[in-house]
């Protein structure tokens, strides 16, 4: 039976730790691991959840500052790599998270609130939005929703710019709903999703027209410190929006909203009314706790799931009045979470979950601490160097993840796609790129003249660690206990001992060289089978 209930013990334990930093952070060290292991889960969720200091902007090359205030200039670069900086940013931060939940949690608010890069000119939107998501990473849903309405990179994404009284555009109206908030539900009829209805779409547009993008990002948002859209008008009045009352179906209790005037603050009103409307409705809890759980547990969410885990997580969200920090503290305190709620070892949780090319990528980057160019020293070095990453020809896309530019407004397949889910990361194009990872990292990724920009340094690592390079033993279980998610069969174990060994036929062999190159050589070759291994794919 799925549970709910808390567990229980005294501290978390390794196994615990280890599954719960690899599902709510970006991977652990094997030190963050012992250091959780002692932790009580009070303690831990503490720790993950603890409030981060809003990083510096992203600094441009060109002009050796940030550009997000005030916008860019002459003296910047384009605004194309403006944006590649902007990633490059980003992805700094996930790889330097630590053991907080809040770069993995502006992850899961890229997934579901996706936008596409292409689609936004202004690398100034893109920093702000991801502001945004940072603000909010365990903060109210509800109230993301309603800024996220006037956040200036979706304004561009789904046209809401273009959305004017008189010539409503839907895009955004549409998606707000089905992917956004309370979701579809099966199809019932030709306008009825179930949990809303094409009226509901027409109307939400009506009331969701007259805004703009801020092209002098100089409108600040008081609560967030975030730059976001404006409405177009003088100033007083919204002069693009459609001030005419706006009537829901009976799947919103046929509610009418009506402004009381067209100026910007009764503007503002009627979306708040509009937001509240609709996560009024139990199903847009549930809905969100869906996505919750398939980012944090399992795709696959089956009668007993929904009642006994989607049901009462709904419930503390909804209690709560949309706030993600208690409902992720019910979560992953859960016996459902550790998979402890049941003898059944046919549905793990625990290393159930295909890591997507980030979490494989900067995972494995984390546990090895590899170290990127210094910011600093030399910021055009470290910019190149997250490129071979994220843009478009790098290492995520070789794995299927075109970072930020997922293929439509959906967001990317794995996240969404019924019914491949994480699956979807595994095609045999993407299946290679992923076993060439562990020996591109340990050879050094490269740039174009075919020097290293970084790599896994594994003398040092094993060094650092206190590795008993005597024995093979102790080098085996180093890894194999830190880098796998469950304990692995006798033979896969005999396999990777093979590996280790290579040609020799025992360790007293690979010793008998005398050279502490040769035996990291040994375990290099260990490790990108791990790294490479089915085994290291799950978390």
């Amino acid at each position: 039976m799925a549970s709910i209930n808390p567990i229980s013990g005294a501290a978390l334990g390794r196994k615990r730790a280890a599954h719960l930093l690899r599902r709510a952070t970006f991977g652990p060290t094997k030190q963050d691991i012992d250091t959780f292991a002692t932790y009580s889960i009070d303690q831990a969720l503490n720790v993950l959840f603890a409030q981060k200091t809003p990083p510096a902007p992203p600094v441009d090359p060109a002009t050796s500052q940030d550009w997000v205030s005030p916008r860019p200039n002459d003296s910047n670069s384009e605004e194309g790599d403006l944006k590649e900086y902007v990633k490059a940013w980003w992805g700094d931060l996930m790889l330097n998270d630590g053991t907080s939940i809040t770069e993995k949690m502006v992850w899961f608010y890229h997934t579901l609130l996706t936008t596409i890069i292409s689609r936004v000119p202004e690398s100034t939107a893109v920093y702000y939005q991801l502001a945004l998501f940072r603000y909010y990473a365990l903060g109210n849903y509800k109230s993301i929703c309603k800024k996220i309405c006037y956040d200036n990179a979706m304004l561009y994404n789904l046209d809401g710019r273009l959305n004017v009284k008189g010539s409503v555009q839907e895009n955004f109206a549409r998606e707000f709903l089905e992917l956004y908030t309370i979701g579809k539900g099966p199809q019932i009829g030709p306008t009825d999703y179930t949990n809303y209805t094409e009226q509901d779409v027409k109307e939400g547009a009506r009331l969701l027209s007259g805004w703009d993008v801020d092209t002098s990002f100089s409108n600040i948002d008081v609560e967030t410190g975030v730059a976001l859209g404006v409405l177009k008008g003088d100033g007083l009045t919204a002069s693009q929006h459609d001030d005419d009352p706006k009537t829901f179906s009976e799947k919103f209790q046929n509610m009418t909203i009506t402004p009381a005037s067209n100026s910007m603050d009764d503007v503002m009103t009627e979306l708040d009314e509009y937001v509240e409307m609709i996560f009024a409705q139990e199903e847009t809890a549930k809905y969100i706790c869906r996505r919750l759980y398939r980012y944090f547990v399992y795709y696959d969410i089956p009668e007993e799931v929904e009642n006994d885990i989607i049901g009462p997580l709904a419930t503390t969200f909804r209690n709560n009045d949309y706030e993600f920090a208690p409902v992720l503290d019910q979560l992953f305190r859960s016996q459902h979470f550790y998979d402890e709620d049941n003898g059944v070892t046919t549905d793990d949780n625990v290393g159930a979950i295909i890591k997507s090319p980030l979490d494989l990528t900067i995972g494995a980057m984390r546990f090895f601490s590899v170290q990127m160019p210094d910011k600093a020293s030399n910021l055009t070095r470290h910019y190149e160097s997250w490129s071979r990453i994220l843009n478009p020809y790098g290492m995520l896309a070789g794995q299927g993840l075109d970072f930020y530019e997922p293929f439509d407004v959906v967001g990317y397949d794995a996240y969404h796609q019924v019914p491949g889910f994480y699956r979807n990361w595994i095609t045999p194009n993407n299946l290679m790129s992923r076993y060439q990872l562990g020996g591109e990292l340990i050879n050094g990724v490269r740039d174009e003249m075919g020097e290293v920009l970084f790599q896994i340094i594994l003398g040092t690592y094993v060094t650092n660690e206190g590795i008993d390079t005597d024995s093979d033993i102790a080098i085996l279980d180093h890894f194999i206990e830190n880098m796998l998610p469950e304990a692995i069969t006798a033979e896969r174990r005999d396999y990777f001992h093979s590996v280790l060994l290579q040609d020799q036929q025992s360790w007293a062999n690979v010793l008998s060289n005398n050279s502490f190159d040769i035996i990291i050589t040994h375990i290099q070759y260990l490790v990108a089978a791990l790294i490479n291994s089915p085994e290291y794919q799950l978390m």
